[in-house]
């Protein structure tokens, strides 16, 4: 047996939950890659909404959604997640069954622009209220930078404070990697 790596193990958390026809969220849209992957669980019959606050994570992501014909199947918003219920339909609560944050900041961006564990944890609040049992919402934490480390404790703490009878918590990561490591929240509604 081989011990997956974190990105490899997230999209597999995605896959245990989201399948054809079902509603996902990519919380943070980076440069699309999870947008696509979601999109490809997803299918013709589901639908993946995307959330970004920088217009060059918009662009690099719809680009990639265009060239692997995905569009009908992607709405994107150039918003920040902690407005998911205001954006995503109301006749999708309840419906949702994945969600992807990579926190930190956009990869080959501006690495002033980072996520926030306010605007985050809002977000996950949200979520819950409007995944479907089972659905699984999984946190990618990069702390290698100063706010990072902020966001992961101020996340840590909120997160175990979620009652055992609403969602399971998983952490999972390597202890013995230097450099600040990223580690997986993965967070499922019961």
């Amino acid at each position: 047996m081989k011990l997956e790596r974190i990105l490899p193990f997230a999209r597999r958390l995605l896959q245990y939950a989201v399948t054809e026809g079902d509603i996902a969220v990519d919380a943070t849209l980076g440069n699309g890659h999870d947008t696509v992957f979601l999109a490809s669980l997803t299918g013709e019959t589901g639908h993946v909404y995307g959330f970004d606050i920088q217009e060059n994570a918009l662009n690099n992501s719809r680009q990639r959604i265009e060239a692997n014909n995905l569009s009908k199947s992607v709405t994107l918003f150039l918003k920040g997640h902690e407005e998911i219920q205001a954006c995503i339909p109301e006749d999708q609560a309840g419906k949702i069954k994945g969600a992807i944050f990579n926190l930190g900041y956009l990869p080959g961006g501006d690495k002033s622009i980072v996520t926030s564990a306010e605007t985050t944890i809002r977000a996950i609040k949200q979520l819950l209220d409007w995944m479907a049992p089972e659905g699984i919402i999984v946190l990618v934490i990069y702390h290698g930078h100063p706010e990072g480390k902020i966001e992961r404790d101020a996340l840590l703490s909120y997160i175990s404070t979620i009652p055992q009878e609403e969602a399971h918590v998983l952490q999972y990561g390597f202890i013995n990697q230097v450099n600040d490591p990223p580690f997986i929240i993965a967070i499922e509604k019961r």
